[in-house]
């Protein structure tokens, strides 16, 4: 049974979906949901003109606090998924890195991610964080579809 549950998302609508699973099997199990959120700091001049390039993404890097942003929209689909034990965690740097890293030091049982970048050709070519993820962590791994894959 999980005790522990982590799932990554970065505030975008399908990271939304493998939360709102994890939240489910979390309130199923009566599991810890611990939602994390991994980011690298940027110059506001960085920010802007990535912004800019990004268009729709943009949430990605726009915001006082886009980590704590995305974690707060997180727990309110997590909440409305049945999750009732809830911690949020922001953490400094990569994604893979972030997503074991606290894995691991919360004692996860499971780590929740979802599909988005496994279909992709820069997935295939660099390493998507789904599939990075499942070769890292030291717990379980939950490869939720959060995209068609098309």
């Amino acid at each position: 049974m999980y005790r522990t549950i982590l799932v990554g998302t970065d505030g975008s609508a399908t990271s939304f979906r493998a939360v709102s699973a994890a939240a489910s099997l979390a309130a199923a199990t009566g599991a810890t949901l611990v939602l994390a959120c991994a980011y690298n700091p940027m110059r506001e001049r960085d920010r802007t003109a990535a912004a800019d390039v990004l268009g729709d993404l943009a949430y990605k890097v726009s915001g006082g606090t886009p980590a704590d942003d995305a974690l707060r929209a997180a727990r309110e689909h997590a909440v409305s998924a049945g999750a009732a034990d809830i911690e949020l965690a922001a953490e400094e740097g990569d994604a893979v890195d972030v997503l074991v890293t606290l894995a691991e030091k919360r004692r996860a049982d499971l780590l929740v991610v979802g599909n988005r970048g496994l279909n992709s050709l820069a997935g295939r070519l660099l390493g998507s964080v789904p599939s990075n993820v499942s070769h890292r962590a030291s717990c379980d791994v939950l490869i939720v579809r959060t995209t068609t894959g098309r």
